[in-house]
């Protein structure tokens, strides 16, 4: 059976089948790119992530959201995501 969406930190999410872990770290991004493929593996992070498919709340706009364990993974990941 499929994961359910649920909300947290004002966004609907539904969890990506390619991520390893189902919990929103403290710290997160949101991607505003729905259809962007984002490999977390090749970022070469240090700690947890997870990723979703997103629905922002308060303005209704479609993306990703990418959630980490570290607030320096979040930092490397800003830097070297470009969406193609």
């Amino acid at each position: 059976m499929a994961t359910l969406a649920f909300t947290a930190h004002g966004y609907t999410l539904y969890p990506s089948p390619q991520s390893a872990h189902r919990t929103v770290f403290e710290f997160h991004l949101f991607v505003p790119h729905p259809y962007a493929i984002i490999d977390l593996p090749s970022m070469e992070l240090a700690g947890r992530t997870s990723l979703f498919a997103a629905h922002r709340i308060a303005d209704g706009k479609m993306g990703q959201l990418v959630s980490f364990e570290l607030e320096t993974d979040r930092l490397r990941f800003e830097k070297r995501f470009t969406p193609d």
